[in-house]
């Protein structure tokens, strides 16, 4: 721990038997808000994202880049949670923990006798989070659910792309994402309460609800105003000129929302008669004629390059940005600066992966470690419950563990 004070979930022990993206991306937030995290996983496979990933090595070694992602800091323990004995040992790691989060289909873990019901007996403070595609009921809750569906059934690729490529999926798993963050705000919430009540609750995260709430004025446009929302590729709904253009080298981002902005950009572009043409003449004029406002400030953006035009706009009070590549990005001295990427060495190599959008005063909110090989930690927390080496080679040789 590199600050001074612990930091605000030390001391919260979470038990996480979810797979791929929106549990374990929910799981991690916690990681990096200082949670211990015990990642139970099937026996042999593990998690399906440690197969998963473009190294096909790790693949192989079952330490897959896109399990690596999102579950470093993390502990492993397999368990067979089919058999009864693998059901036992839950319980009692559920007894000595404060969170449990699941992401399996509504229903399979009320079959397996381990739903919130059942674990609230045995831990009253628990909180339970459970994180599905539409939610534990309604007319899709028992659909499978992956992000790209949910991508395509919230509207998301509705939006995205303009009027030749629309409908288009996001480039990245936006609705898983958007889920586990959503479950991590409402379990850190419901440990509040937990601690100060001493009554847990349970927690129904829809990735398809927690999607559509990101869109926020998107779905406002239509629900208060009745405006269809529509691609619009790389132009801003809400202002013109606002989107991205090309320059003599690069792609440049432009937000001129602003009047005085506006004014700027057309000083600097050298077209200064665009101020008062009337066409333009304020906010919601420019937005009904931005192809026409885009084509007179087109050619002028081609006489210099984006990273030129970027130091310009920016100096006179221009929101500006070139379009970079997500190398570029990483490689860039802002984010070395700010610590972005923590680097690890783990049994199959060297592990890069970021933190969380958020740092504290006294600390980088950073993964304290690797992420864990297939059932790394099982048998040191089976001997913290109880289970002596005998036992421990007994379940392992039954595939219990």
């Amino acid at each position: 721990m590199e600050g001074d004070m612990p930091l605000p979930l030390h001391g919260v022990r979470v038990l996480d038997v979810t797979n791929v993206l929106a549990g374990p991306f929910c799981s991690f937030q916690l990681v990096l808000l200082g949670a211990e995290v015990i990642k139970v996983e099937q026996p042999e496979r593990g998690d399906l994202a440690r197969s998963l990933g473009g190294d096909v090595e790790q693949n192989a070694e079952l330490m897959g880049i896109s399990f690596v992602a999102v579950n470093a800091g993390k502990q492993s323990v397999t368990l067979n949670l089919k058999s009864q004995e693998g059901k036992e040992i839950f319980k009692k790691l559920a007894a000595i923990s404060h969170v449990v989060i699941e992401n399996f289909r509504p229903g399979v873990m009320q079959r397996l006798g381990l739903d919130y019901p059942v674990l609230s007996k045995i831990n009253p403070s628990l909180v339970y989070c459970a994180i599905s595609g539409f939610g534990q009921d309604g007319p899709l809750a028992l659909r499978p659910a992956y992000d790209q569906v949910i991508q395509g059934i919230s509207g998301v690729m509705n939006v995205t792309g303009d009027a030749q490529t629309a409908p288009l999926r996001v480039g990245y798993p936006v609705c898983d994402t958007m889920g586990g963050i959503t479950a991590a705000m409402a379990i850190c919430a419901a440990l509040v309460d937990s601690r100060t009540t001493g009554h847990g609750r349970s927690i129904d995260v829809s990735m398809l609800e927690s999607t559509l709430a990101s869109m926020g004025w998107v779905v406002s446009n239509y629900l208060n105003a009745g405006i269809e929302p529509m691609p619009m590729g790389n132009e801003n709904f809400t202002a013109a000129p606002s989107g991205a253009f090309r320059t003599a080298n690069g792609l440049l981002n432009i937000a001129a929302n602003e009047n005085a902005q506006y004014e700027k950009l057309c000083e600097l572009i050298g077209r200064p008669e665009l101020k008062t043409d009337p066409r333009f003449a304020d906010r919601e004029t420019r937005r009904g004629n931005r192809h026409a406002i885009n084509s007179e400030i087109a050619p002028e953006l081609m006489k210099r390059s984006a990273a030129e035009w970027e130091k310009a706009l920016i100096e006179v009070g221009v929101p500006a940005g070139c379009v970079l590549s997500v190398p570029e990005i990483l490689g860039h001295a802002h984010l070395a600066g700010r610590n972005f990427v923590s680097e690890f060495e783990a049994s199959t190599g060297t592990q890069k992966v970021t933190r969380g959008g958020f740092l504290f005063s006294d600390d980088q909110a950073s993964p304290p470690g690797p992420a864990p090989a297939l059932s790394e930690q099982t048998e040191s927390w089976l001997a913290k419950l109880g289970y002596d080496q005998d036992k421990i080679r007994d379940l392992r040789n039954r595939r219990v563990i």
